[in-house]
């Protein structure tokens, strides 16, 4: 009876190092592709950095960490880093709590919510450039914007606040990034809205259960149960969106141009690193900016995780 029992092992042995090896082989091509053109690229940056970079002819002058002082030492990379870290530090928060206000309402039983999850997240598929051209144009001076507060009788109330009747929002280099801010939270608050949603979802009822035998009023519920258990979402959210902020570029664009207009107001570190590649051909030089923003937005990740912690599961 040993003999056959020895072999059925061997044959099990067999079977699952070949299942192994086609597994392994699956996903050899992305696992290279990945480390070639997500991991590669990063070193080649690195490498280009230290290099005056021509397009055609590759390095040309070898500059060392010339690249990096004189970008710690430019002004108006160091106001890309400042509109950068605010547009994230306002924007995150703020997304994030418009998100979780949707996927709570959604999450609930109410007539038409299909249709509410629907029309809370097409902002998100709509065209980015179309609807910043669209928000230019409702708040610039004569735009909806101003023209309802005027019907309205608000303009005392701006006025207080040093807000004329005729405001340029977009225009004026105390109020343009914060107009981007208010955008990106109307557009991609849905896309956050379908990751909290999830993450509702996947809680059991039994703990909402319990929560309701032992008296827990609705807030009570929400702030000891619901918030705790989305954790791992928050992690997520919280990660995939300062990623994002820190990546801010088309809006910014569109809405000042590639000089970052008005008076550099809405120049981030994207576009700064475009002026640099597209603008000046510095391709060096913008290989620094690259890494800089990499360094950036992988230590953001790093505080995330370390304030976040190990995400529990249910």
């Amino acid at each position: 009876m040993a003999a056959p029992t020895a072999r059925a092992r061997s044959s099990i042995r067999l079977e699952r190092r070949s299942e192994a090896i086609a597994a392994y082989a699956l996903i050899a091509v992305p696992m290279i592709l990945f480390l070639v053109l997500n991991i590669g690229s990063i070193f080649y940056a690195l490498f280009i950095s230290l290099w005056k970079w021509n397009v055609r002819s590759g390095p040309v002058d070898f500059k060392g960490l010339e690249n990096y002082g004189t970008l710690l030492g430019d002004p108006i990379f160091l106001r890309a880093i400042q509109n950068s870290v605010y547009y994230t530090l306002v924007w995150v928060p703020l997304t994030m709590v418009i998100g979780l206000s949707l996927a709570v309402i959604v999450n609930q039983k109410i007539r038409g919510r299909t249709f509410f999850r629907a029309a809370f997240y097409f902002p998100a598929i709509a065209s980015s450039a179309a609807i910043t051209i669209l928000w230019i144009f409702i708040v610039s001076p004569d735009g909806l914007f101003n023209t309802v507060r005027g019907a309205m009788g608000l303009n005392p109330l701006f006025e207080l606040f040093g807000f004329g009747p005729n405001k340029n929002w977009i225009g004026d280099q105390d109020t343009a990034l914060n107009s981007v801010i208010i955008l990106n939270a109307w557009t991609t608050s849905g896309t956050f809205m379908l990751f909290y949603l999830a993450s509702l979802q996947s809680i059991g009822n039994q703990v909402y259960e319990a929560a309701a035998i032992d008296g827990a009023t609705a807030w009570q519920t929400f702030r000891h149960v619901t918030l705790p258990l989305l954790r791992p979402g928050h992690y997520f959210v919280a990660t995939v969106a300062v990623i994002g902020a820190l990546q801010l570029f088309d809006q910014a664009a569109i809405a000042g141009g590639i000089a970052g207009d008005p008076n550099n107001a809405l120049m981030t570190m994207v576009l700064y690193l475009y002026n640099a590649a597209f603008s000046r051909f510095d391709f060096g030089y913008a290989a620094a900016v690259g890494i800089a923003l990499f360094v950036v937005i992988f230590g953001a990740t790093l505080v995330q995780r370390r304030l976040f912690g190990q995400a529990p599961s249910w």
